[in-house]
């Protein structure tokens, strides 16, 4: 094997269906360990869970590699430095970073502002030994896709390492979408060519991040092209979740409020095998692990009946086999 690659869990997807109440921090630690899938897991605790999760952590032989947050410019920047002297705390390695599309006082942040953003954070992570990672994800600047390589560019022209963490489902579902594609003109940037999102096409903007060595985290929650909307659940304004999520395994009969098909899955199966071949032939072996993010939030899982837990299982069972099949064949040749 080239390159290890850990898997893991965010433990917010540790319980099963949205009805069930969050199990406890033991309990969840548990459920890990008896599962016998996981490496670690994955989470940014409130202040009053921070001895719990460093007890679970410690009984159950667990690591806390990685946790998260999402922060506004111009109001939030104390709240990062905090949370990661909670990773050091806990012995993360990176912290999942999303930066809000609205600086406080209400404009969309510009390139420059993230810029600056990005190498503060990264000077407070390189103190306190827990790494930012700056994730793509809807509602934060990242979902102009095409922002992400400009100030990817923007902070490797200061001397600074670029690094993101890759959930490439929040590009999946935006394929053949198109209200998704109205969102930040995307439809336009498709049309034009700066833009492409099938994983299947060269050039196409995963690969782009991928190549450009700029993933270091990864969240792996599936979702399909034109993925169901979530009709289960509303936001406060009564829309209905954009739906960002779509289960991994066949759910029972009643368990899911759309239809289910396997084949509708290979494009995002194919940005996990994209990124898991320049993994094992990366010298740096920069990717440290992914996380798996099956969650009862509006645009994601509230309202399933299918069990969250069991989603993220199968699905790490799926990628170590792609894992173990890339490694196989690379010892082969």
């Amino acid at each position: 094997m080239t390159n290890e690659l850990l898997f893991g869990i965010q433990t917010n997807g540790i319980k099963h269906s949205h009805a069930d109440p969050m199990p406890d921090v033991d309990t969840r630690f548990q459920m890990v360990r008896d599962a016998g899938m996981f490496d670690y897991v994955d989470k940014t605790p409130d202040a009053d869970q921070i001895k719990d999760f460093i007890k679970a952590r410690d009984t159950y032989g667990y690591p806390i590699r990685a946790g998260g947050w999402f922060y506004e410019l111009g109001g939030d920047e104390t709240l990062l430095e905090y949370n990661l002297k909670i990773g050091q705390q806990l012995g993360s390695v990176v912290h999942n970073t999303q930066i809000k599309a609205s600086h406080a006082d209400g404009h969309i942040v510009a390139d420059d502002e993230v810029l600056e953003a990005y190498l503060r954070a990264a000077e407070l992570g390189n103190k306190y030994g827990c790494i930012p990672c700056f994730e793509v994800h809807v509602n934060m600047w990242s979902e102009d896709f095409v922002r992400v390589s400009k100030v990817g560019r923007m902070v490797e022209a200061r001397g600074v390492e670029f690094n993101i963490t890759l959930d490439h489902s929040h590009v999946i579902f935006k394929m053949d979408n198109p209200c998704e594609q109205k969102i930040f003109d995307t439809d336009k940037k498709i049309a034009s060519g700066e833009l492409i999102l099938d994983p299947f096409k060269p050039g196409n903007v995963i690969s782009e991040w991928i190549e450009a060595g700029w993933v270091r985290h990864c969240h792996a929650r599936s979702a399909i092209p034109n993925n169901p909307k979530n009709t289960l659940a509303h936001h406060p304004d009564g829309s209905v979740g954009r739906g960002i999520q779509y289960p991994f395994k066949k759910p029972s009969a009643g368990e899911y409020h759309a239809d289910w098909n396997a084949d509708t899955l290979e494009p995002w199966k194919e940005g996990i095998r994209i990124l898991m071949r320049y993994h094992a032939k990366d010298p740096k072996a920069k990717l440290g692990q992914i996380s798996t993010e099956f969650i009862p939030n509006t645009d994601y899982g509230e309202g399933c009946k299918y069990s969250l837990f069991e989603q993220a299982i199968s699905c790490v069972e799926w990628m170590r086999a792609e894992w173990d099949e890339l490694n196989a064949q690379s010892n082969a040749s």
